[in-house]
């Protein structure tokens, strides 16, 4: 699904491995700790190298990690994108305890990265969906919502946004939601 915005600017949703995806920019979901793991995180370092792990020592070093509903810049070593952008999604609990602004932040914190570093295609994965929990149906509203918001506006220098979903089922319930905020854009300013 390919949703158009002012200005020429798309954001695609697509099932695939986001990291064979040529971007400018990559959303990896990182933890906290910015230490590898599994899911996308692993993925993001056996594909991108060791070069990946190295920067992010010199960032642990220096900052001691990333807190949550923030991210981090590194190269993207063998990746086919020039960043890499480690965002750290909230662990769900039961979305009382700050999980949906944690969340919207992840995605607003990238797309301030990309505009900060000329990116104009970026590729991000459903942030939190795996082992941290999160409800698939509240994460996809999340992200379309807070990347959408920052498509709408005349200055945003981003012109491509992929989200990149691990399987139909994922892709289903993010296109469901979109077409669902498109068919009632006429009464909403927060629709697609």
């Amino acid at each position: 699904m390919e949703i158009d915005f002012p200005q020429g600017k798309k954001l695609r949703l697509l099932v695939g491995d986001i990291t064979k995806l040529p971007v400018d920019a990559i959303v990896n979901a990182a933890n906290s700790g910015l230490r590898g793991g599994g899911g996308v995180d692993g993925a993001m370092h056996r594909a991108g190298g060791p070069v990946i792990m190295r920067e992010l020592d010199a960032i642990r070093a220096s900052a001691g990690g990333c807190p949550t509903g923030s991210a981090v810049v590194t190269g993207a070593g063998a990746l086919p994108a020039q960043y890499v952008f480690h965002a750290v999604g909230p662990v769900y609990q039961d979305g009382l305890h700050g999980e949906p602004e944690q969340l919207a932040n992840c995605y607003r914190r990238c797309l301030e990265l990309a505009e900060q570093h000329g990116v104009r295609s970026i590729s991000f994965p459903a942030i939190s969906t795996g082992v941290y929990g999160y409800p698939l149906e509240e994460a996809a509203r999340i992200a379309l919502a807070t990347i959408a918001s920052r498509l709408r506006h005349p200055d945003c220098p981003v012109q491509n946004v992929s989200l990149v979903l691990f399987d139909q089922a994922a892709y289903t319930v993010h296109a469901r939601i979109a077409a669902a905020a498109r068919a009632t854009s006429s009464k909403s300013a927060e629709s697609l």
